[in-house]
């Protein structure tokens, strides 16, 4: 697996209980763009349409190398899943309140694989306790060093 890109805010803002790995619909040249690294998931987020998970607000940069068919960087991507998984996530979102939030984006054997997570957001005081948690293995990796 080779990883393009990790959405760093999905695990700060959100306790992810499960994680899936989804496949991509993408254009030809979409793939060679996200190959070069030309892909964002920051301000990304994943919804239902008519049973089926989507992508919304992706950005893949354009490839500079096409010629004729150049798609919106921004448009909805649909996401494939197996129908078992989507009513999972589906019964989950509706009963539970959970939020799916794409995480990772990465090839696996030539394919692009999109990782999304099923979590709930965290409160303001459980942000911050990360951000203690982070910082205090921080200090201790850096007296060990010494």
């Amino acid at each position: 697996m080779k990883n393009i890109t990790v959405n760093k805010k999905a695990r700060f803002n959100y306790n992810i209980v499960e994680t899936y790995e989804a496949g991509i619909v993408l254009a030809g040249c979409e793939v060679k763009s996200i190959r070069n690294g030309g892909i964002s998931i920051n301000e990304s987020f994943v919804f239902f349409k008519n049973d089926e998970l989507f992508l919304k607000n992706a950005y893949i940069k354009p490839y500079e190398m096409a010629t004729s068919f150049i798609p919106d960087a921004r448009q909805t991507r649909k996401l494939l899943l197996n129908k078992s998984e989507i009513e999972k996530i589906k019964r989950k979102m509706e009963a539970q309140g959970f939020a799916v939030v794409p995480i990772k984006v990465y090839f696996k054997r030539n394919n692009v694989k999109i990782e999304i997570g099923l979590g709930k957001g965290k409160k303001l005081y459980d942000k911050r306790e990360t951000i203690k948690e982070r910082t205090v293995t921080r200090n201790l990796a850096r007296e060990d060093d010494i």
